[in-house]
Protein backbone atom coordinates (compact mmCIF):
# COMPACT_ATOMS: atom_id res chain seq x y z
CA UNK A 1 0.00 0.00 0.00
CA UNK A 2 1.45 3.36 -1.05
CA UNK A 3 0.07 6.64 0.24
CA UNK A 4 1.07 10.25 0.77
CA UNK A 5 -0.66 13.35 2.12
CA UNK A 6 -1.06 16.43 -0.04
CA UNK A 7 -3.39 19.45 -0.02
CA UNK A 8 -3.01 20.33 -3.70
CA UNK A 9 -5.67 19.65 -6.32
CA UNK A 10 -3.35 17.15 -7.97
CA UNK A 11 -0.91 15.45 -5.61
CA UNK A 12 2.19 13.62 -6.78
CA UNK A 13 4.34 11.05 -5.00
CA UNK A 14 7.59 9.45 -6.16
CA UNK A 15 9.45 6.30 -5.15
CA UNK A 16 12.84 5.34 -6.61
CA UNK A 17 15.32 2.48 -6.65
CA UNK A 18 18.89 2.80 -7.93
CA UNK A 19 22.02 0.72 -7.53
CA UNK A 20 25.47 2.31 -7.56
CA UNK A 21 26.63 3.18 -11.07
CA UNK A 22 23.44 1.98 -12.79
CA UNK A 23 20.32 3.58 -14.24
CA UNK A 24 17.51 3.94 -11.72
CA UNK A 25 13.84 2.95 -11.58
CA UNK A 26 10.94 5.14 -10.51
CA UNK A 27 7.30 4.72 -9.49
CA UNK A 28 5.28 7.92 -9.84
CA UNK A 29 1.65 8.41 -8.84
CA UNK A 30 -0.55 11.47 -9.44
CA UNK A 31 -3.95 11.65 -7.73
CA UNK A 32 -6.68 14.32 -7.62
CA UNK A 33 -7.97 15.59 -4.27
CA UNK A 34 -10.87 13.85 -2.57
CA UNK A 35 -12.84 16.91 -1.41
CA UNK A 36 -15.87 17.42 -3.68
CA UNK A 37 -15.75 21.21 -3.38
CA UNK A 38 -12.14 21.18 -4.62
CA UNK A 39 -12.85 19.01 -7.65
CA UNK A 40 -13.18 20.64 -11.02
CA UNK A 41 -14.76 18.03 -13.26
CA UNK A 42 -14.29 18.59 -16.97
CA UNK A 43 -17.30 18.79 -19.22
CA UNK A 44 -17.10 15.81 -21.55
CA UNK A 45 -18.55 14.50 -24.79
CA UNK A 46 -19.45 10.83 -24.93
CA UNK A 47 -20.75 8.68 -27.77
CA UNK A 48 -22.25 5.24 -27.10
CA UNK A 49 -22.00 2.84 -30.05
CA UNK A 50 -23.98 -0.39 -29.72
CA UNK A 51 -23.98 -3.44 -31.97
CA UNK A 52 -27.58 -4.59 -32.62
CA UNK A 53 -26.80 -7.23 -35.22
CA UNK A 54 -28.77 -10.48 -35.15
CA UNK A 55 -26.27 -12.24 -32.87
CA UNK A 56 -27.05 -9.72 -30.09
CA UNK A 57 -30.62 -11.00 -29.80
CA UNK A 58 -31.87 -12.15 -26.41
CA UNK A 59 -29.98 -11.82 -23.14
CA UNK A 60 -27.06 -9.84 -24.61
CA UNK A 61 -29.24 -7.05 -25.98
CA UNK A 62 -31.34 -6.96 -22.81
CA UNK A 63 -28.22 -6.46 -20.65
CA UNK A 64 -26.75 -3.94 -23.11
CA UNK A 65 -29.92 -1.86 -22.91
CA UNK A 66 -29.78 -1.83 -19.11
CA UNK A 67 -26.11 -0.81 -19.21
CA UNK A 68 -26.82 2.05 -21.64
CA UNK A 69 -29.73 3.27 -19.54
CA UNK A 70 -27.47 3.30 -16.48
CA UNK A 71 -24.89 5.40 -18.34
CA UNK A 72 -27.50 7.82 -19.72
CA UNK A 73 -29.06 8.30 -16.28
CA UNK A 74 -25.65 9.13 -14.79
CA UNK A 75 -24.41 11.71 -17.27
CA UNK A 76 -23.09 14.93 -15.75
CA UNK A 77 -25.28 17.97 -16.36
CA UNK A 78 -22.65 19.78 -18.47
CA UNK A 79 -21.96 16.75 -20.71
CA UNK A 80 -23.02 16.23 -24.31
CA UNK A 81 -23.87 12.79 -25.64
CA UNK A 82 -24.88 10.74 -28.68
CA UNK A 83 -26.10 7.16 -29.19
CA UNK A 84 -25.43 5.14 -32.33
CA UNK A 85 -26.96 1.75 -33.11
CA UNK A 86 -25.45 -0.35 -35.86
CA UNK A 87 -26.07 -3.61 -37.68
CA UNK A 88 -26.18 -3.69 -41.49
CA UNK A 89 -26.22 0.13 -41.35
CA UNK A 90 -25.44 2.64 -38.62
CA UNK A 91 -28.03 5.06 -37.25
CA UNK A 92 -27.46 8.00 -34.89
CA UNK A 93 -30.10 9.22 -32.43
CA UNK A 94 -29.43 12.96 -32.67
CA UNK A 95 -26.92 13.24 -35.55
CA UNK A 96 -24.92 15.52 -33.25
CA UNK A 97 -23.67 15.71 -29.67
CA UNK A 98 -26.67 16.78 -27.63
CA UNK A 99 -26.90 18.54 -24.26
CA UNK A 100 -28.04 16.61 -21.19
CA UNK A 101 -31.62 17.84 -20.78
CA UNK A 102 -34.83 16.11 -19.79
CA UNK A 103 -36.05 16.23 -23.39
CA UNK A 104 -32.89 14.60 -24.79
CA UNK A 105 -32.75 12.04 -21.98
CA UNK A 106 -36.36 11.01 -22.58
CA UNK A 107 -35.69 10.61 -26.29
CA UNK A 108 -32.57 8.56 -25.50
CA UNK A 109 -34.46 6.20 -23.19
CA UNK A 110 -37.12 5.64 -25.84
CA UNK A 111 -34.43 4.97 -28.47
CA UNK A 112 -32.71 2.42 -26.23
CA UNK A 113 -35.91 0.63 -25.26
CA UNK A 114 -36.93 0.31 -28.93
CA UNK A 115 -33.65 -1.33 -30.03
CA UNK A 116 -34.04 -4.68 -31.78
CA UNK A 117 -31.35 -7.12 -32.95
CA UNK A 118 -31.27 -7.90 -36.68
CA UNK A 119 -28.82 -7.80 -39.58
CA UNK A 120 -25.03 -7.87 -40.08
CA UNK A 121 -22.11 -6.03 -38.42
CA UNK A 122 -20.98 -2.79 -40.07
CA UNK A 123 -18.21 -1.63 -37.70
CA UNK A 124 -16.65 0.71 -40.27
CA UNK A 125 -19.78 2.80 -40.80
CA UNK A 126 -20.57 2.89 -37.08
CA UNK A 127 -17.18 4.24 -36.04
CA UNK A 128 -17.00 6.72 -38.93
CA UNK A 129 -20.34 8.10 -37.76
CA UNK A 130 -19.18 8.24 -34.13
CA UNK A 131 -15.99 10.09 -35.08
CA UNK A 132 -17.76 12.56 -37.39
CA UNK A 133 -19.31 14.58 -34.57
CA UNK A 134 -17.96 18.11 -34.39
CA UNK A 135 -15.50 18.52 -31.52
CA UNK A 136 -14.55 21.95 -30.22
CA UNK A 137 -11.14 20.77 -29.07
CA UNK A 138 -11.34 21.63 -25.39
CA UNK A 139 -13.80 19.00 -24.16
CA UNK A 140 -12.57 15.42 -23.79
CA UNK A 141 -14.52 13.09 -26.09
CA UNK A 142 -14.71 9.34 -25.55
CA UNK A 143 -16.48 6.59 -27.44
CA UNK A 144 -17.82 3.47 -25.72
CA UNK A 145 -18.00 0.81 -28.43
CA UNK A 146 -19.91 -2.43 -27.70
CA UNK A 147 -19.94 -5.38 -30.12
CA UNK A 148 -20.21 -9.16 -30.14
CA UNK A 149 -19.03 -9.91 -33.67
CA UNK A 150 -16.53 -9.52 -36.47
CA UNK A 151 -17.13 -6.97 -39.27
CA UNK A 152 -19.29 -8.56 -41.97
CA UNK A 153 -20.69 -5.51 -43.82
CA UNK A 154 -18.84 -2.55 -45.36
CA UNK A 155 -15.07 -2.55 -44.89
CA UNK A 156 -14.07 -5.87 -43.35
CA UNK A 157 -10.30 -5.81 -43.92
CA UNK A 158 -8.61 -5.21 -40.58
CA UNK A 159 -5.79 -2.97 -41.81
CA UNK A 160 -8.00 -0.81 -44.05
CA UNK A 161 -10.59 -0.48 -41.29
CA UNK A 162 -7.92 0.79 -38.91
CA UNK A 163 -6.69 3.24 -41.53
CA UNK A 164 -10.24 4.56 -41.90
CA UNK A 165 -10.49 5.09 -38.14
CA UNK A 166 -7.13 6.85 -38.04
CA UNK A 167 -8.15 9.15 -40.90
CA UNK A 168 -11.53 9.98 -39.33
CA UNK A 169 -10.13 10.54 -35.83
CA UNK A 170 -8.58 13.99 -36.30
CA UNK A 171 -9.66 15.01 -32.78
CA UNK A 172 -7.83 12.11 -31.07
CA UNK A 173 -11.01 10.65 -29.59
CA UNK A 174 -10.44 7.66 -27.33
CA UNK A 175 -12.40 4.52 -28.23
CA UNK A 176 -12.97 2.12 -25.32
CA UNK A 177 -13.97 -1.28 -26.70
CA UNK A 178 -16.23 -3.90 -25.09
CA UNK A 179 -16.12 -7.31 -26.75
CA UNK A 180 -18.95 -9.70 -25.89
CA UNK A 181 -18.46 -13.46 -26.20
CA UNK A 182 -15.68 -15.24 -28.07
CA UNK A 183 -16.61 -14.83 -31.77
CA UNK A 184 -14.77 -11.54 -32.18
CA UNK A 185 -11.79 -10.21 -34.07
CA UNK A 186 -9.92 -9.56 -30.86
CA UNK A 187 -6.85 -8.18 -32.61
CA UNK A 188 -9.03 -5.59 -34.36
CA UNK A 189 -10.63 -4.39 -31.11
CA UNK A 190 -7.27 -4.30 -29.36
CA UNK A 191 -5.66 -2.39 -32.21
CA UNK A 192 -8.50 0.16 -32.09
CA UNK A 193 -7.78 0.82 -28.41
CA UNK A 194 -4.03 0.89 -29.08
CA UNK A 195 -4.53 3.38 -31.92
CA UNK A 196 -6.77 5.67 -29.85
CA UNK A 197 -4.88 5.31 -26.53
CA UNK A 198 -7.76 3.67 -24.68
CA UNK A 199 -8.51 0.34 -22.94
CA UNK A 200 -10.23 -2.88 -23.93
CA UNK A 201 -12.69 -4.98 -21.95
CA UNK A 202 -14.07 -8.44 -22.70
CA UNK A 203 -17.26 -9.94 -21.35
CA UNK A 204 -17.65 -13.72 -21.38
CA UNK A 205 -21.07 -15.39 -21.83
CA UNK A 206 -21.09 -16.19 -18.10
CA UNK A 207 -20.49 -12.56 -17.02
CA UNK A 208 -23.03 -9.79 -16.49
CA UNK A 209 -22.55 -7.19 -19.22
CA UNK A 210 -24.57 -4.58 -17.35
CA UNK A 211 -22.28 -4.74 -14.31
CA UNK A 212 -19.02 -4.58 -16.30
CA UNK A 213 -20.09 -1.64 -18.47
CA UNK A 214 -21.64 0.33 -15.60
CA UNK A 215 -18.56 -0.26 -13.42
CA UNK A 216 -16.35 1.03 -16.23
CA UNK A 217 -18.60 4.05 -16.76
CA UNK A 218 -18.41 4.94 -13.06
CA UNK A 219 -14.62 5.16 -13.46
CA UNK A 220 -14.68 7.47 -16.49
CA UNK A 221 -17.78 9.44 -15.58
CA UNK A 222 -15.93 12.50 -14.26
CA UNK A 223 -12.66 13.49 -16.00
CA UNK A 224 -10.52 15.78 -13.85
CA UNK A 225 -7.24 16.21 -15.74
CA UNK A 226 -7.01 15.42 -19.46
CA UNK A 227 -4.57 15.56 -22.40
CA UNK A 228 -1.69 14.99 -19.98
CA UNK A 229 1.97 15.47 -20.86
CA UNK A 230 4.97 14.78 -18.63
CA UNK A 231 8.01 17.06 -18.59
CA UNK A 232 11.08 17.05 -16.38
CA UNK A 233 13.98 19.31 -15.46
CA UNK A 234 17.53 19.49 -16.73
CA UNK A 235 20.19 16.83 -16.04
CA UNK A 236 17.64 14.07 -15.56
CA UNK A 237 16.31 11.79 -18.26
CA UNK A 238 13.26 9.56 -17.91
CA UNK A 239 12.98 6.73 -20.42
CA UNK A 240 11.10 3.48 -21.11
CA UNK A 241 8.09 4.83 -19.20
CA UNK A 242 4.78 2.97 -19.01
CA UNK A 243 2.08 3.60 -19.92
CA UNK A 244 3.62 5.01 -23.08
CA UNK A 245 0.58 7.20 -23.74
CA UNK A 246 -0.67 8.89 -20.59
CA UNK A 247 -4.40 8.36 -19.91
CA UNK A 248 -6.75 10.98 -18.50
CA UNK A 249 -7.22 11.19 -14.72
CA UNK A 250 -10.77 10.72 -13.47
CA UNK A 251 -12.32 11.57 -10.12
CA UNK A 252 -11.45 8.84 -7.62
CA UNK A 253 -8.65 7.40 -9.75
CA UNK A 254 -4.93 8.03 -10.14
CA UNK A 255 -2.23 8.01 -12.79
CA UNK A 256 0.74 5.73 -12.14
CA UNK A 257 3.89 5.80 -14.24
CA UNK A 258 6.80 3.40 -13.97
CA UNK A 259 10.06 3.91 -15.81
CA UNK A 260 13.83 4.25 -15.78
CA UNK A 261 15.94 7.33 -15.13
CA UNK A 262 19.50 8.46 -15.63
CA UNK A 263 21.34 11.66 -14.81
CA UNK A 264 23.75 13.25 -12.38
CA UNK A 265 21.33 15.43 -10.46
CA UNK A 266 19.23 14.53 -7.47
CA UNK A 267 16.83 17.45 -7.02
CA UNK A 268 14.82 18.38 -10.08
CA UNK A 269 11.32 19.31 -11.22
CA UNK A 270 8.53 17.18 -12.63
CA UNK A 271 5.88 19.05 -14.60
CA UNK A 272 2.44 17.67 -15.48
CA UNK A 273 0.64 19.62 -18.20
CA UNK A 274 -2.97 19.10 -19.15
CA UNK A 275 -6.48 20.49 -19.09
CA UNK A 276 -8.56 21.05 -15.98
CA UNK A 277 -12.07 22.46 -16.28
CA UNK A 278 -11.30 22.95 -19.98
CA UNK A 279 -8.39 25.27 -19.27
CA UNK A 280 -4.70 24.54 -19.66
CA UNK A 281 -3.07 23.78 -16.31
CA UNK A 282 0.46 23.07 -15.25
CA UNK A 283 1.56 21.47 -11.99
CA UNK A 284 5.21 21.62 -10.94
CA UNK A 285 6.65 19.28 -8.31
CA UNK A 286 10.07 19.39 -6.68
CA UNK A 287 11.31 15.82 -6.50
CA UNK A 288 14.44 13.85 -5.75
CA UNK A 289 15.96 11.25 -8.09
CA UNK A 290 18.86 9.97 -5.95
CA UNK A 291 22.14 8.69 -7.36
CA UNK A 292 21.86 5.67 -5.07
CA UNK A 293 18.79 4.31 -3.27
CA UNK A 294 18.72 0.61 -2.40
CA UNK A 295 15.27 0.73 -0.83
CA UNK A 296 12.15 -0.05 -2.89
CA UNK A 297 13.79 -2.76 -5.01
CA UNK A 298 10.28 -4.07 -5.82
CA UNK A 299 9.95 -1.19 -8.30
CA UNK A 300 12.35 -2.95 -10.69
CA UNK A 301 10.10 -5.99 -11.12
CA UNK A 302 6.96 -3.85 -11.48
CA UNK A 303 8.65 -1.83 -14.22
CA UNK A 304 9.79 -5.04 -15.93
CA UNK A 305 6.24 -6.44 -15.83
CA UNK A 306 4.89 -3.38 -17.59
CA UNK A 307 7.58 -3.42 -20.26
CA UNK A 308 7.14 -7.17 -20.84
CA UNK A 309 3.37 -6.72 -21.11
CA UNK A 310 3.89 -3.98 -23.70
CA UNK A 311 6.43 -6.01 -25.73
CA UNK A 312 4.30 -9.19 -25.67
CA UNK A 313 1.36 -7.14 -26.91
CA UNK A 314 3.48 -5.90 -29.80
CA UNK A 315 4.30 -9.49 -30.77
CA UNK A 316 0.68 -10.57 -30.33
CA UNK A 317 -0.79 -7.78 -32.46
CA UNK A 318 1.96 -7.03 -34.97
CA UNK A 319 3.97 -10.23 -35.39
CA UNK A 320 6.99 -11.91 -33.84
CA UNK A 321 10.37 -10.21 -33.93
CA UNK A 322 13.63 -11.85 -32.80
CA UNK A 323 14.89 -8.75 -30.98
CA UNK A 324 11.62 -8.41 -29.07
CA UNK A 325 11.58 -12.07 -28.01
CA UNK A 326 15.21 -11.85 -26.88
CA UNK A 327 14.47 -8.75 -24.77
CA UNK A 328 11.35 -10.32 -23.24
CA UNK A 329 13.32 -13.47 -22.38
CA UNK A 330 16.13 -11.46 -20.78
CA UNK A 331 13.78 -9.21 -18.77
CA UNK A 332 11.49 -12.02 -17.63
CA UNK A 333 14.42 -14.13 -16.40
CA UNK A 334 16.23 -11.23 -14.73
CA UNK A 335 13.21 -9.84 -12.88
CA UNK A 336 11.25 -13.06 -12.28
CA UNK A 337 8.18 -12.28 -14.38
CA UNK A 338 6.99 -15.88 -14.77
CA UNK A 339 3.87 -16.29 -16.91
CA UNK A 340 2.91 -19.04 -19.39
CA UNK A 341 4.12 -16.78 -22.21
CA UNK A 342 7.48 -15.82 -20.68
CA UNK A 343 8.20 -19.26 -19.20
CA UNK A 344 7.98 -20.80 -22.67
CA UNK A 345 10.56 -18.32 -24.01
CA UNK A 346 12.92 -18.82 -21.04
CA UNK A 347 12.73 -22.63 -21.17
CA UNK A 348 13.34 -22.74 -24.93
CA UNK A 349 16.22 -20.26 -24.70
CA UNK A 350 17.98 -22.24 -21.96
CA UNK A 351 17.39 -25.58 -23.70
CA UNK A 352 19.08 -24.31 -26.88
CA UNK A 353 21.99 -22.67 -25.05
CA UNK A 354 22.72 -25.77 -22.94
CA UNK A 355 22.68 -27.91 -26.10
CA UNK A 356 25.20 -25.51 -27.70
CA UNK A 357 27.40 -25.57 -24.57
CA UNK A 358 26.85 -21.81 -24.19
CA UNK A 359 25.26 -22.30 -20.76
CA UNK A 360 26.19 -24.59 -17.87
CA UNK A 361 23.09 -26.64 -17.02
CA UNK A 362 23.62 -25.73 -13.34
CA UNK A 363 23.04 -22.05 -14.18
CA UNK A 364 19.63 -22.56 -15.75
CA UNK A 365 16.69 -20.85 -14.05
CA UNK A 366 13.41 -22.39 -15.25
CA UNK A 367 15.26 -24.85 -17.46
CA UNK A 368 16.13 -27.07 -14.49
CA UNK A 369 12.55 -27.08 -13.21
CA UNK A 370 10.60 -27.60 -16.43
CA UNK A 371 12.01 -31.06 -17.33
CA UNK A 372 10.03 -32.41 -14.37
CA UNK A 373 6.80 -31.80 -16.31
CA UNK A 374 6.44 -32.36 -20.05
CA UNK A 375 2.79 -31.36 -19.66
CA UNK A 376 3.78 -27.95 -18.21
CA UNK A 377 6.19 -27.28 -21.08
CA UNK A 378 3.57 -28.18 -23.65
CA UNK A 379 0.91 -26.07 -21.92
CA UNK A 380 3.17 -22.99 -21.89
CA UNK A 381 4.02 -23.53 -25.55
CA UNK A 382 0.34 -23.72 -26.47
CA UNK A 383 -0.42 -20.55 -24.48
CA UNK A 384 2.37 -18.65 -26.21
CA UNK A 385 1.17 -19.51 -29.70
CA UNK A 386 -2.53 -19.22 -28.82
CA UNK A 387 -2.02 -15.58 -27.80
CA UNK A 388 -1.40 -14.76 -31.48
CA UNK A 389 -4.82 -16.04 -32.59
CA UNK A 390 -7.33 -13.38 -33.59
CA UNK A 391 -10.41 -14.90 -32.00
CA UNK A 392 -11.52 -17.39 -29.39
CA UNK A 393 -11.39 -17.80 -25.63
CA UNK A 394 -7.58 -18.16 -25.45
CA UNK A 395 -7.06 -14.99 -27.46
CA UNK A 396 -9.28 -13.02 -25.08
CA UNK A 397 -7.44 -14.54 -22.12
CA UNK A 398 -4.11 -13.35 -23.55
CA UNK A 399 -5.49 -9.88 -24.28
CA UNK A 400 -6.77 -9.42 -20.74
CA UNK A 401 -3.65 -10.84 -19.07
CA UNK A 402 -1.22 -8.74 -21.10
CA UNK A 403 -3.21 -5.57 -20.53
CA UNK A 404 -3.11 -6.23 -16.76
CA UNK A 405 0.63 -6.93 -16.97
CA UNK A 406 1.13 -3.66 -18.83
CA UNK A 407 -0.70 -1.79 -16.03
CA UNK A 408 0.72 -3.77 -13.07
CA UNK A 409 0.65 -1.93 -9.74
CA UNK A 410 1.51 -4.78 -7.40
CA UNK A 411 3.30 -8.13 -7.30
CA UNK A 412 0.11 -10.17 -7.71
CA UNK A 413 -0.60 -8.53 -11.07
CA UNK A 414 2.81 -9.59 -12.40
CA UNK A 415 1.82 -13.27 -12.00
CA UNK A 416 -0.63 -13.55 -14.89
CA UNK A 417 -1.70 -17.09 -15.79
CA UNK A 418 -0.39 -18.45 -12.50
CA UNK A 419 -3.06 -21.16 -12.28
CA UNK A 420 -1.79 -22.68 -15.54
CA UNK A 421 1.77 -23.09 -14.23
CA UNK A 422 1.18 -25.98 -11.85
CA UNK A 423 3.25 -29.17 -12.14
CA UNK A 424 4.24 -32.22 -10.07
CA UNK A 425 7.78 -32.49 -8.78
CA UNK A 426 9.85 -35.70 -8.57
CA UNK A 427 8.08 -36.71 -5.35
CA UNK A 428 4.64 -36.17 -6.89
CA UNK A 429 3.90 -32.97 -4.96
CA UNK A 430 1.97 -30.22 -6.77
CA UNK A 431 4.15 -27.13 -7.28
CA UNK A 432 3.75 -23.89 -9.19
CA UNK A 433 6.42 -22.53 -11.51
CA UNK A 434 5.67 -18.92 -10.59
CA UNK A 435 6.35 -19.67 -6.91
CA UNK A 436 9.87 -20.97 -7.55
CA UNK A 437 11.28 -17.43 -7.67
CA UNK A 438 12.16 -14.71 -5.17
CA UNK A 439 13.39 -11.18 -5.81
CA UNK A 440 16.61 -10.08 -4.12
CA UNK A 441 18.31 -6.73 -4.75
CA UNK A 442 16.05 -5.98 -7.71
CA UNK A 443 16.60 -9.29 -9.53
CA UNK A 444 15.23 -12.83 -9.52
CA UNK A 445 16.63 -15.93 -7.79
CA UNK A 446 15.18 -19.28 -8.90
CA UNK A 447 14.68 -22.50 -6.94
CA UNK A 448 15.65 -25.30 -9.33
CA UNK A 449 14.88 -28.00 -6.78
CA UNK A 450 18.51 -28.55 -5.79
CA UNK A 451 19.92 -25.01 -5.90
CA UNK A 452 18.72 -21.46 -5.69
CA UNK A 453 20.20 -19.88 -8.84
CA UNK A 454 20.77 -16.14 -9.31
CA UNK A 455 19.53 -14.97 -12.74
CA UNK A 456 22.49 -12.59 -12.88
CA UNK A 457 24.93 -15.53 -13.24
CA UNK A 458 23.93 -15.95 -16.89
CA UNK A 459 25.07 -12.41 -17.76
CA UNK A 460 28.23 -12.55 -15.68
CA UNK A 461 31.53 -12.72 -17.50
CA UNK A 462 33.17 -16.11 -17.14
CA UNK A 463 35.08 -16.25 -13.91
CA UNK A 464 36.04 -18.87 -11.38
CA UNK A 465 33.22 -19.84 -9.02
CA UNK A 466 34.03 -19.45 -5.32
CA UNK A 467 32.64 -22.57 -3.62
CA UNK A 468 31.94 -22.33 0.13
CA UNK A 469 30.45 -25.04 2.26
CA UNK A 470 27.35 -24.16 4.25
CA UNK A 471 28.05 -23.20 7.90
CA UNK A 472 31.83 -23.45 7.42
CA UNK A 473 34.37 -20.90 8.71
CA UNK A 474 34.53 -19.28 5.24
CA UNK A 475 30.73 -19.13 5.18
CA UNK A 476 30.64 -16.97 8.32
CA UNK A 477 33.60 -14.92 7.08
CA UNK A 478 31.61 -14.06 3.97
CA UNK A 479 28.63 -13.12 6.10
CA UNK A 480 30.79 -10.97 8.39
CA UNK A 481 32.75 -9.23 5.61
CA UNK A 482 29.72 -8.72 3.33
CA UNK A 483 26.55 -8.52 5.47
CA UNK A 484 24.49 -7.95 2.33
CA UNK A 485 25.22 -11.58 1.38
CA UNK A 486 22.67 -12.59 4.04
CA UNK A 487 19.93 -11.76 1.51
CA UNK A 488 21.16 -14.71 -0.56
CA UNK A 489 22.33 -17.01 2.23
CA UNK A 490 18.96 -17.07 3.97
CA UNK A 491 17.46 -18.83 0.92
CA UNK A 492 18.97 -22.18 1.88
CA UNK A 493 22.00 -24.43 2.06
CA UNK A 494 22.59 -24.60 -1.71
CA UNK A 495 22.72 -21.21 -3.43
CA UNK A 496 24.54 -19.89 -6.50
CA UNK A 497 24.67 -16.08 -6.67
CA UNK A 498 26.65 -13.03 -7.80
CA UNK A 499 28.05 -10.54 -5.30
CA UNK A 500 30.48 -7.76 -6.16
CA UNK A 501 30.94 -9.26 -9.64
CA UNK A 502 32.00 -12.62 -8.18
CA UNK A 503 30.12 -15.91 -8.48
CA UNK A 504 29.59 -17.75 -5.19
CA UNK A 505 28.31 -21.26 -4.72
CA UNK A 506 27.15 -22.29 -1.27
CA UNK A 507 26.80 -26.04 -1.02
CA UNK A 508 25.70 -28.41 1.74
Amino acid sequence: MYYNTDKSKLGLSLLTYRETGKDGYFFMSASPGFEDDEMEVNEKDITFVLDVSGSMNGKKLKQAKKALLFCINNLNKEDRFEIIRFSTEAEALFNKLNKVEEKSLTKAREFINDLKAIGGTNIDEALKLALSNENNGYRPHIVIFITDGKPTIGETNEDRLLQNIKKANASNIRIFTFGIGYELNIHLLDKITELTKAYRTYISPEEDMEIKISNFYNKVQSPVFTDIKLKFGNNIKLFKTYPKDLPDIFKGSSLTILGRYKGNTEKTNIILEGKMKNKKKEFTYHVNFPKVNKKNDFIASLWAARRIGYLLDQIRLHGEDRELTEEITHLARKYGIVTPYTSYLIIEDERVRVARNDLDYKNQTLGNIAPQSIELRERSKQDYFAMKKKSGKNSIQASEELQTLNKALNFEQTRQGEARLEFKDKEGNVQNLSQQVKNVQGRAIYNSGEYWVDSMIQTQKKSKTIRIQFASTKYFELLNNSPISAQFLYLGKNVRFVLNNKIYEIYE
